[in-house]
């Protein structure tokens, strides 16, 4: 069987660092081709490459016969390439056809002019959307949507235009258990007409049920490729780390909760009325998880405890003191911070380096003038992003290197970084380990456990039901907009969480039957 592509000993080399040493890869026709291994591996350097993005230093890609030293994105694209990234590339200012048809805009001519075909436009769009279930007007401006619906638009970009090879950057990353289902129905019938799928997750089960082979990448190494069905997710998990990795990353803390209250909120209810009469407690030394299907209203809930949207009723306390949050900026100087679910467009600044990005949130709070008055102390920045680069293991060639260059699981230690630099009394994080390895994710929770254990609150948004059974204390379940149910670690199985998330729905349903 004849390769779509084969990258053939490549290697790409940055100031400081090999982010890629000889490595092969191949991919047929009408398969899924799992790319494995943990964050700063080489995987999205790799499909860089592939992409035009990044030229090789050494080696080649083959694609259908014809043999390229390095392609540009035209070029790829030309041939066939469409890459799905983990960031999110569709534009918020354009309508959902408008992203799909950029810069393939359909023409007609009239009267001797060149025009915007929109009627084919918007029927073509309305075709590709209702194959892959997004049941969206297509004139739909994309800033209006769901970060969800927002990657079900990217895969129908992708799938548009009949491309041979689809690269999948963690495409479940923000997609609901049912989305997820009709993604894999899209990639099978993909697969069925001879389609090359690169399938790049840390979701280690979906691996099993949706590929064929797999190739681990270690460090911008290659650490081989093998049939999915041959080898175990112990097995992935060593290649990836090089150890063993346990399930469970819930450390002993028996006697360190406290029933001090730490942060409460009461009677929350949001402008746009998404969330409704919010009440819940955190204890000084707990780790507090919410749970929910998409849309339950989990980062509505901490979008608004936060100051990022407008509260219509609610009070709030932080060590026995009343909180007045109008703004992202009074969250900060009350000593909350946000690790946001979209590290892109709200966890970072993507024109900084590392040392500005660490650095900020410390400088804001010393700021006056609602963070419009302050001076940069340059000599403190160096040793406040020193310090919490020792102290978060950011793996980067330079603190002035720009962020956008690090991996995804380096991103967030970063923004964590910021909050803890800052001084924070409480952390929210939503998703915090979307689109990270195995590896990054153990550290990740160390972290959270030793910032409850210095008193620091900590308060968990997450759509993987394990990743809440495994290290928080109590489960908060939220619904249409309201808490649904409270569980403690003891008490928590997946079960019981699942039927809290639906109970408002099933009501719902009886009340219209």
């Amino acid at each position: 069987m004849e390769n779509i592509v084969e990258m053939k000993k490549v290697t790409k080399r940055f100031p400081g660092v090999t982010a890629l040493h000889d490595i092969s890869f191949d991919i047929r026709p009408g398969e899924v081709h799992v790319l494995l291994g943990e964050n700063g591996a080489g995987k999205s350097t790799l499909m860089k490459i592939l992409s035009g993005e990044y030229e090789p230093d050494e080696g080649s890609i083959v694609i259908r016969g014809k043999e390229f030293k390095k392609l540009t994105p035209k070029k790829s694209s030309d041939y066939g390439i469409s890459i799905i990234h983990q960031e999110l590339s569709v534009i918020n200012e354009l309508s959902i056809e408008e992203n799909i048809f950029v810069g393939k805009i359909p023409r007609k001519r009239l009267a001797g002019i060149s025009l915007i075909d929109k009627s084919s436009m918007h029927e073509q769009t309305k075709a590709l959307l209702k194959n892959i279930d997004l049941n969206k007007d297509p004139s739909t401006m994309v800033g209006d949507l769901s970060i969800s619906e927002k990657q079900m638009v990217e895969i129908a970009k992708a799938v548009a235009f009949n491309a041979d090879v689809i690269v999948m950057d963690e495409p479940t990353s923000s997609l609901s258990e049912e989305e997820v289902n009709k993604l894999f129905a899209i990639i099978r019938h993909l697969k069925s007409a001879g389609k090359g799928i690169v399938y790049i997750s840390h979701k280690l089960k979906e691996i099993k049920e949706i590929g064929d082979r797999v190739t681990v990448l270690k460090d911008g190494s290659y650490m081989g490729t093998q049939n999915v069905e041959d080898v175990t997710i112990d097995e992935l998990i060593t290649l990836m780390g090089g150890r063993e990795l346990k399930n469970k990353y819930l450390t002993s803390h028996e006697g360190l909760i406290s029933d001090e209250v730490l942060f409460s909120v009461r009677n929350l209810t949001s402008k746009d009325e998404i969330i409704k009469d919010i009440n819940f407690e955190l204890h000084t030394g707990e780790i507090l998880g919410f749970s929910g299907l998409i849309g339950a209203g989990r980062s509505e809930t901490m979008c608004a405890i936060f100051g990022a949207s407008p509260k219509k009723t609610g009070e709030m306390m932080l060590n026995g003191n009343r909180l007045i949050i109008n703004s992202p900026y009074d969250a900060l100087q009350n000593g909350i911070g946000f690790v946001t679910e979209n590290r892109r467009e709200t966890g970072f600044f993507q024109n900084f380096n590392i040392k500005q990005n660490i650095s900020i949130a410390k400088q804001l709070v010393q700021t006056r003038l609602g963070g419009l008055w302050g001076m940069v102390d340059f000599k403190d920045e160096q040793l406040v992003a020193e310090t919490e680069q020792t102290a978060m293991n950011i793996k980067c060639a330079s603190l002035n290197q720009q962020i956008t260059a690090l991996s995804g699981g380096n991103q967030q230690k970063v923004i964590l970084g910021k909050w803890l630099a800052a001084g924070v009394k409480m952390i929210i994080f939503d998703e915090p380990t979307k689109g990270i390895d195995v590896g990054t994710k153990a550290e990740i929770y160390k972290m959270m456990r030793a910032l409850a254990n210095k008193g620091i609150g900590v308060i968990v948004v997450s759509s993987e039901l394990p990743e809440l059974l495994s290290i928080c204390d109590r489960i908060i379940v939220m619904s249409e907009g309201r808490i649904t149910g409270s569980f403690t670690a003891a008490e928590a199985t997946e079960e019981k969480l699942v039927k809290a998330a639906t109970v408002a729905m099933e009501a719902a349903a009886i009340g219209a039957g």
